[in-house]
């Protein structure tokens, strides 16, 4: 009976000696690695479920407008319109609290310069706000479906905040679009879109 002990103990004495660590090292530089990649396929699959969200379940139309009683003049932001996309954006969880609050104040601003006058809007016009592209994408034209295959490029990540743009690759003509996101509680959000920066979006 002692000798069987003995032999035990020896048999796992030895073993303890006799192992060598290096697989752990290995295993870190392969956590680092895996952990950049599974960051931007995160960020990838965030883009491309985005846009299919904004193409097919959004309300279509940002921004929307009221018409004086002549019918002839936008005078105001459509309130109803706009608190239902920004619930949608909220419900939607792509996107951080920053965009949102982004997307509101814009819409406030376009509101407040069509009450005062500062901007005129005339039914039948092109408005005076943003541009004659899709902010959502910078483009007035996009491929069936481009969302499928959205790429991200330029991936650059510090701390919890990652900045890239995307393409498609259906076209050999793409945006170059231009995208901030932020990571809330373990969770890729997007922030920033080029499309919706204030400055340019209410410049008068």
């Amino acid at each position: 009976m002692k000798f069987s002990t003995l032999f035990f103990l020896s048999f796992i004495f030895v073993s303890l000696v006799s192992f060598k660590p290096m697989e752990v090292k290995t295993l870190k530089k392969n956590n680092t690695s895996v952990y950049f990649l599974t960051d931007k396929q995160q960020l990838e699959t965030l883009i491309r479920k985005t846009y299919e969200w904004i193409e097919t379940k959004k309300t279509q139309g940002d921004f929307d407008v009221v018409e004086n009683k002549k019918g002839d003049k936008y005078v105001a932001l459509n309130a109803k319109a706009h608190n239902k996309i920004l619930a949608e954006l909220k419900n939607s969880t792509f996107f951080a609290q920053q965009f949102i609050d982004n997307y509101n104040k814009i819409a406030l601003k376009i509101g407040e310069n069509l009450k005062t006058n500062k901007i005129k809007y005339f039914v039948g016009e092109l408005p005076p706000y943003g541009s004659d592209s899709n902010p959502w994408c910078n483009c007035q034209d996009n491929p069936e479906s481009y969302w499928k295959t959205l790429k991200i490029n330029d991936l650059k990540i510090q701390n919890n905040k990652a900045a890239f743009y995307w393409t498609w690759t259906e076209w050999k003509e793409t945006p170059k679009y231009k995208v901030t996101a932020v990571k809330e509680n373990g969770i890729w959000k997007i922030a920033v879109l080029d499309g919706f920066d204030y400055k340019s979006f209410t410049k008068i």
